[in-house]
């Protein structure tokens, strides 16, 4: 058994997520000890690093959850963990989609400064401006 200080350091998570995935119920509740302290078997450091890859990844915590309850039954077809996945990897593709028109916008926007001074001159300064104006319009 480990002390939740131990657990985080094992898994790299911090104390009070480790508290906050217990709260959500992603992970079971430990024992206590007769001092009330927390108390983690070897299965819940392992379902902490579940949690924790499937975070890395992006997942969100109801995917997580879906994805723990479909371990948690391994009867079930591994196909609802594939869609959870391809959810997930849509989310990711259509975040990088939005990256790359910000790094576009932003490139555009920072080779256009001539360095020259704020006020009136300023192209990053006239590129918000302007489209904050724009956006204000629709």
């Amino acid at each position: 058994m480990f002390s939740i200080g131990t657990v985080a350091r094992q898994t790299g998570l911090k104390v009070p997520t480790i508290r906050y995935y217990e709260q959500v119920g992603l992970l079971g509740a430990p024992e206590r000890t007769e001092g009330n302290q927390r108390r983690y078997g070897k299965d819940q450091v392992e379902r902490l690093g579940f949690i924790k890859h499937a975070r890395d990844l992006g997942f969100p915590i109801e995917a997580i959850a879906a994805l723990i309850d479909l371990a948690e039954h391994p009867d079930r077809s591994c196909a609802q963990a594939a869609e959870i996945a391809q959810r997930q990897l849509e989310d990711v593709r259509e975040k990088l989609e939005r990256l790359t028109r910000l790094e576009a916008e932003l490139s555009r926007i920072a080779k256009g400064c001539s360095g020259t001074g704020v006020a009136d001159t300023c192209y990053v300064m006239a590129s918000l401006a302007d489209h904050a104006h724009c956006g204000s319009e629709h």
